[in-house]
């Protein structure tokens, strides 16, 4: 929105000494934030005169139309310029800049040879001059508005200060003078005269001035219409009316069209002019009907939806309501007799239309932000008046006026409201003040108020509202800014403590973490075999996704991982090792819709458990993935690729920075390759899986073959208790390696535990080093090698100790898997 402030004085009272700074300052006061403000009187210096164009020379021969013209600025003798423009005449004032003026941008203005002529200034246009962006074609006075070496700038408004306000949706209201200057008046405190309440109402006879019928009353609750009957079709916009709206970004059209911009502007209340020889029968405001189309203002056939609201005539549909008119029933140059429309529509179908329509205007703007439904009359008789006054029209003694506005219900507010919300005592005076100032009828009820927001606040439907309303014009800068002080804790929770313990732990292993979007499609599902009927396919479809691909939240981490393992593979980073922790989203059943409750205040204990148990389970897992090489090679040899033993590492990793330790079996779970999966338990309970990818799987999502991944649920595992540091022992330790001959299905991880719960107490540890399986073992064996370290932590073991804690230990594994000494 952009207004000038001598229009702006107009309608409230402003100090003398006024600029733009202070003007910006007063506007973000009461919260309206400014984009731009320019002083346009120091945009252009130097001579800028009015210039009467005395003849025009068209110059042959050239590339493109050029002409010299031969212009009287008040010198005594004609100055000669060179202009491309061709939409003035012999005749015409314009405004010139003669040499010495500096221009917009740093441009000087200087007599120079072009041509073939010596060019003596320039005429100018309104982009040149930065008062509007059309460059269509140079600025035309209406005649004797001056004389032919006047100053120029104020004719085009350069001799003003021009703001430029982002309007926020809220404050719809703001888009007109009317608008702000009322903000204005509330920020600095002077009078203010409101542009509705000047106009004289129009006095009708009890006629109409046309037939209009209403057949949606929820689409439109007022229609307004007064004709203007024998309007000179050649009448000028007036000078003053045409800078108003350059200034604003509005382009002279006609005196029509200009007149019911000119009152959009000033009271924000939008308006169309009908042709009244061009309209048949009654208007009829309706929705479309299938199969109907329009052609609109600017030129495009448009077919209509359902839901569109329109205005049809005996013809067909002639409008598509509050956005654009059609072309048949148009203003134009014949146009002797005119219909001026004010009306209000519902918001939302606008809002709806203009993005169904991709049809944005500066009236679509304002209705679908809310407009006054008590100022069409008003409106109307506003822009009668203006095109009697400069048209030489008539105005109809008929009018026609539609009325189904429900007025606005009150909204109950405490009156210590105000102060609960900011922590600022507002005395119960200052809020009933400040609740008049803004248009609103209070009524008192001990603490209680009864508040009715007037007809051009549509925001104010709630009390929180309007105490935000007495926050702002009593001043945010009176709001404190204090800290709150945070309250007394233990710190982190377990929960947290473990992931990022785990979360070190893995880094200090060498993987890379990874933050992924937490959303999953079918196609990631389908591509890793995940089977139906896995409670990894139930996932939470969210109503408005980011991307259609992925509508769903994930149920595990594995999908959007490996997305972002081939994302880095795609970059050049061969080798890869990757891990997330985040939570997954597991829902038991179909969501039911949480309970809605007010802004007043946090929601309640019982409103807080009623939302929780609306959501979905969501446990936090852990995943890894790894491609290319988990060793590297180099001058020291040949790399390693990762493999399925890898995967598992990283999960023991996991597991033991969670303080608990993982069992591991053989198992086949999607999407892992079923002979090369493991299941990780804690206990008897499944908590995850570890192992190479399907073939498949890896072809699918493009990733390299034997790329291995890891999942586990951290949520599963249990928290573990008061730790106790180990007693750390002085003395050396024992070292024996034994290897024993079992079956090729026995797990080693399943021997190296009776191993150790065989050798006892004085066992340190046991390692697995080696694997081997040979004909001299026989069919269906394997050898295992472990590694165990013996110590005692009150004295030197003995070879003999050593020995007997051995073979304990191979006892054991004897009886339980039949294990064998290797060479015994």
């Amino acid at each position: 929105m952009r207004v000038s402030l001598s229009w702006l004085r107009e309608h409230v009272d402003l100090p003398i000494g006024l600029d733009g700074d202070g003007l910006e300052k007063a506007l973000v006061k009461v919260g309206l934030e400014v984009e731009e403000l320019t002083d346009a009187g120091a945009s252009v210096t130097g001579p800028l005169v009015v210039g009467r164009v005395e003849s025009i020379e068209e110059l042959t021969g050239l590339k493109k139309p050029i002409r010299y013209c031969l212009v009287d600025v008040g010198n005594e003798q004609p100055q000669g310029i060179i202009c491309g423009a061709r939409n003035f005449a012999e005749g015409d004032l314009v405004v010139v800049a003669l040499p010495g003026a500096v221009l917009p941008g740093g441009f000087t203005i200087s007599a120079r040879k072009t041509y073939g002529h010596v060019s003596n200034g320039m005429i100018c246009s309104g982009q040149e001059l930065g008062v509007s962006d059309d460059h269509d074609g140079i600025i035309v006075l209406t005649p004797d508005s001056a004389k032919p070496g006047d100053e120029g700038r104020p004719l085009v408004g350069l001799d003003d200060v021009v703001v430029e306000i982002n309007i926020t949706p809220d404050r719809g209201y703001c888009f007109s003078v009317r608008g702000i200057a009322r903000e204005l008046s509330h920020s600095l405190g002077g009078a203010y005269r409101d542009p509705v309440a000047a106009v004289v109402p129009l006095e009708g006879d009890g006629g109409e001035a046309y037939p209009i019928e209403v057949l949606d009353s929820v689409a439109c609750d007022r229609f307004t219409a007064v004709a203007v009957r024998g309007v000179d079709p050649a009448a000028a916009t007036p000078q003053w009316i045409r800078t108003r709206l350059a200034t604003a970004g509005i382009r002279s059209i006609s005196l029509p069209v200009d007149i019911t911009n000119y009152v959009m502007i000033e009271m924000g209340q939008p308006m169309h002019a009908w042709d009244l020889g061009q309209l048949t029968g009654p208007l009829v405001v309706r929705r479309a009907q299938p199969g109907e189309k329009l052609t609109t203002l600017d030129g495009v056939s448009r077919a209509l939806d359902p839901e569109d609201i329109v205005i049809a005539d005996g013809t067909g549909v002639v409008s598509l309501a509050a956005v654009m008119g059609g072309t048949t029933t148009e203003v134009s140059p014949a146009t002797v007799d005119v219909l001026l429309e004010a009306a209000h529509w519902d918001p939302r179908s606008v809002a709806r239309t203009i993005r169904r329509h991709k049809l944005p205007s500066e009236a679509g703007k304002r209705y679908e932000r809310g407009v006054d439904p008590q100022i069409t009359a008003a409106a109307c008789a506003r822009a009668a008046e203006l095109l009697a006054e400069h048209g030489g029209g008539t105005v109809s003694t008929g009018v026609t006026d539609v009325y189904a506005v429900v007025p606005p219900a009150p909204v109950t507010m405490t009156v210590q409201r105000p102060s609960q919300l900011a922590g600022v005592d507002y005395t119960p005076e200052r809020v009933l003040e400040i609740l008049a100032m803004i248009g609103t009828q209070v009524v008192v009820d001990g603490d209680a108020l009864a508040v009715t927001p007037p007809s051009w606040r549509h925001d104010l439907n709630d009390p929180a509202d309007l105490a935000e309303e007495v926050l702002r014009l009593d001043g945010y800068d009176r709001i404190p800014s204090v800290l709150p002080i945070a309250p007394p804790g233990r710190g982190l929770t377990a929960t947290q403590r473990r992931r990022r313990t785990v979360g070190r732990a893995l880094a200090d292993a060498g993987y890379v973490e990874a933050l992924c979007w937490p959303f999953v499609g079918e196609a990631a599902l389908d591509a890793m075999r995940i089977p139906a009927g896995d409670e990894r396919r139930n996932a939470l479809l969210l109503r408005n996704p980011i991307s259609d691909e992925e509508p769903g939240l994930r149920t595990t981490l594995l999908p959007p991982l490996l997305a972002a393992l081939r994302r880095n593979l795609g970059r050049g980073l061969r080798d890869t090792a990757l891990f997330e922790i985040g939570p997954v989203f597991l829902p038991d059943g179909p969501l039911a819709v949480a309970p809605a409750h007010g802004v007043d205040g946090p929601p309640s204990a019982d409103e807080f458990a009623a939302v929780e148990a609306l959501l979905p389970r969501q446990p936090w897992h852990v995943a890894t993935v790894i491609a290319g090489e988990a060793d590297p090679a180099g001058w020291w040899g040949g790399g390693r690729p990762a493999d399925w033993a890898d995967a598992v590492e990283s999960a023991k990793v996991a597991a033991a920075a969670a303080g608990v330790e993982l069992t591991v079996r053989a198992a086949a779970e999607a999407p892992w390759h079923p002979g090369r999966c493991a299941a990780l338990l804690v206990g008897d309970t499944v908590v995850g899986h570890a192992g190479e990818l399907h073939p498949a799987v890896c072809a699918d999502l493009d990733l390299p073959r034997r790329t291995v991944a890891m999942e586990i649920d951290l949520d599963a595992l249990p928290i573990p208790g008061v730790w106790i540091a180990p007693r750390l022992s002085s003395f050396p330790t024992a070292l024996i390696d034994v290897a024993v001959v079992v079956d090729a299905a026995t797990p080693a991880g399943a021997v190296g535990a009776a191993l150790a719960e065989g050798a006892g107490p004085l066992l340190e540890s046991v390692r697995l080093f080696d694997v081997y399986a040979g004909a001299q073992l026989g069919e269906g064996r394997k050898s295992l090698a472990y590694k165990l370290t013996f110590r005692a932590p009150d004295r030197t073991l003995t070879g003999e100790e050593a020995l007997a804690a051995r073979d304990a230990a191979v006892a054991v594994a004897a009886d339980r898997f039949g294990a064998v000494l290797r060479g015994a």
